[in-house]
């Protein structure tokens, strides 16, 4: 059944992303029974999402992912892909409400004055690769709802902050440069893109490690890539990431293929720097890094589109 979203204002949006929808977002194959048990039947609203007037199914965004992807590793091409959400939404209004699982900022000053070096890599990551932010009816404005003698404000407008942002810095989403954010999810937890990094050099960057767990985990989808681990601190890594850059990345090896990266807010950051010293993908895997690293509960349980059947 579609998700409902009735009483979201969503054409003035709309009205600034010429090209754009809303609609469903459904992948052959997914099962999201178990984000919804999880979190309630509530989180169905963000099967609704936006869409590019040129791309007409879930199944068609991850196919283009994949071969985005692919394209990227045999031509050696820096191509950063990046989700946004809750967190990352709080952090470019310079809230410390981005402090959520992890410690993603120290002070609002620390955020004010890493914007700058954001702004930059949100640029390149949108000239050179996928930004995916998560964009869907109840989280791009106020909804009013009518309580007995009065009315009450809900909903929240962090999805629309961002787009304005982005614009406010010469940023703009197109047909070649966005995905929705589930997409992501949806595409590194399937087989296909398993095949696609088997036999290749695959970086972790993450805080939490588990190799034996990550390679059984491509193995269970008859995938055998060279896992390299390449640790991250797990706290900061968004207003920090100038200090830590040349350690971490001194960790990856020069012939990598492919990265799969887990620093929060700071993915960004570590997904656009990859992109420019390595000219090679790097994903901003989140949860499904979690669900590699067998450590789901670390990201506080399912997600949804993780669930291949």
């Amino acid at each position: 059944m579609r998700p409902r979203s009735e009483g979201i204002p969503v054409a003035s949006l709309l009205e600034k992303l010429p090209g754009f929808r809303f609609d469903a977002l459904t992948v052959t194959g997914i099962d999201n029974s178990r984000a919804v048990v999880r979190f309630g039947a509530g989180i169905r609203e963000q099967e609704v999402c936006l869409f590019h007037e040129g791309t007409a199914t879930g199944d068609e965004y991850v196919t283009m992912l994949g071969e985005q992807v692919l394209c990227g590793m045999r031509e050696r091409r820096g191509m950063p892909v990046v989700r946004f959400a809750d967190g990352e939404y709080a952090f470019y209004r310079g809230s410390l409400r981005c402090n959520g699982l992890y410690e993603q900022a120290e002070s609002v000053e620390a955020i004010r004055e890493g914007i700058p070096a954001h702004a930059e890599d949100l640029r390149y990551a949108a000239e050179t690769g996928i930004l995916a932010p998560l964009v869907f009816p109840g989280n791009i404005g106020p909804v009013r709802r009518k309580f007995p003698a009065f009315w009450k404000r809900a909903g929240d407008d962090g999805a629309a902050y961002f787009l304005e942002f982005l614009r406010g810095h010469g940023v703009r989403l197109s047909e070649t440069n966005y995905v929705p954010f589930y997409v992501v999810y949806a595409y590194l937890t399937s087989r296909a893109f398993a095949v696609a990094v088997d036999g290749r050099k695959v970086c972790i960057l993450n805080a939490d490690i588990d190799m034996a767990s990550c390679a059984a985990w491509f193995s269970a989808l008859s995938s055998r890539p060279s896992l390299v681990p390449v640790p991250i601190p797990a706290s900061y890594v968004a207003t920090r990431w100038d200090s830590m850059r040349d350690e971490v990345l001194h960790a990856v090896p020069a012939d990598a293929d492919l990265c799969l990266v887990g620093a929060g807010v700071g993915a960004l950051r570590v997904c656009a720097d990859i992109g420019r010293r390595f000219s090679i993908p790097a994903l901003d895997a989140g949860h499904a890094l979690n669900m590699m690293n067998d450590m789901e509960k670390k990201s506080d349980g399912a997600r949804l589109y993780t669930d291949h059947r």
